[in-house]
């Protein structure tokens, strides 16, 4: 990876730490998309010492918000170097409320968030060629089933006190948005996966209440563990032909809900994101 541009969102905790550490040891320019400097400051220091890489670079995202996710890719766009790898890596469980701008809650960041992103990035993608988009999802899409998507629950606050039926079509729009990436996108220049990284004792589980958040967090693998199927997406040469596949926590690839393969769904979503975020989808020139 050396020479590379990798940008990984959440990078300063749980899988995304790790995945940003192990990349850094490979020698990539990594960027930390994260809310806040402060707690990504230590992160950074802590994988400058660990690794000796000193190309570690603070970029200011919150997924929240779709004005300052348009603002971070125009920052990051601003910067002129191409973008290798981007990781689609953050993500919330058990949100309760909206976004912003009005969203619920998971959904806006697990998705819409980082559709935006991805699509305003697309130019320092282009120019990474072959780069690739990793898409962090989870198979708990696959728990969805065959129920229809309310695409009109999107934009009304939490509805399940759990957040777990949300959580789940969040991750069925994570592996539907890769698959439509593949098709839309020219394959030669940039490539999408998506994944499930396992259960993870991550920080994506802090809004489940004590005490049944540790009990949790008991039975589940760690972010070292979580992190090797997003490290293979980004960077095994086994995979660099491949596109719109969805892999599982040890890297292999498996089957996903057969909803997330209905290219009609796929195209639904898509367009659907496009309208929400509107005006915001531009960029220089």
């Amino acid at each position: 990876m050396a020479g590379k541009t990798v940008l990984i969102t959440g990078a300063n905790t749980g899988i995304g730490r790790v995945t940003a550490q192990e990349l850094a040891a490979r020698g990539a320019r990594v960027f930390f998309a994260c809310r806040s400097f402060e707690k990504t400051r230590p992160v950074m220091e802590a994988i400058h010492a660990a690794t000796g890489n000193q190309e570690l670079h603070f970029l200011e995202l919150d997924l929240d918000d779709l004005d300052a996710v348009q603002a971070a890719a125009l920052s990051f766009l601003a910067k002129q170097q191409p973008l290798h790898v981007l990781i689609n890596n953050a993500g919330l469980a058990r949100a309760e409320g909206v976004t912003k701008q009005g969203f619920e809650r998971t959904f806006g960041v697990n998705h819409l968030g980082h559709f935006l992103f991805t699509l305003l990035v697309e130019p320092a993608l282009e120019a990474g060629a072959p780069s690739r988009v990793v898409v962090v999802a989870s198979r708990a899409h696959e728990r969805w089933g065959s129920r229809p998507i309310d695409f009109a629950a999107f934009t009304r606050p939490t509805r399940h006190f759990t957040g777990w039926p949300e959580y789940q079509v969040s991750k069925l729009c994570n592996v539907l948005f890769a698959k439509e990436l593949a098709r839309r996108w020219d394959g030669e220049k940039v490539h999408s996966y998506s994944l499930h990284p396992g259960v993870i004792a991550s920080d994506i589980w802090r809004r489940v209440p004590w005490p049944l958040r540790p009990l949790m967090r008991s039975f589940m693998r760690t972010p070292e563990e979580g992190a090797r199927a997003s490290v293979h997406c980004a960077c095994a040469p086994e995979v660099a032909a491949h596109t719109g596949r969805y892999y599982d926590e040890d890297g292999q690839e498996r089957p996903c809900n057969p909803q997330a393969d209905d290219p009609s769904l796929a195209k639904e979503l898509w367009e659907r994101s496009l309208a929400w975020v509107g005006p915001r989808l531009v960029t220089p020139g």
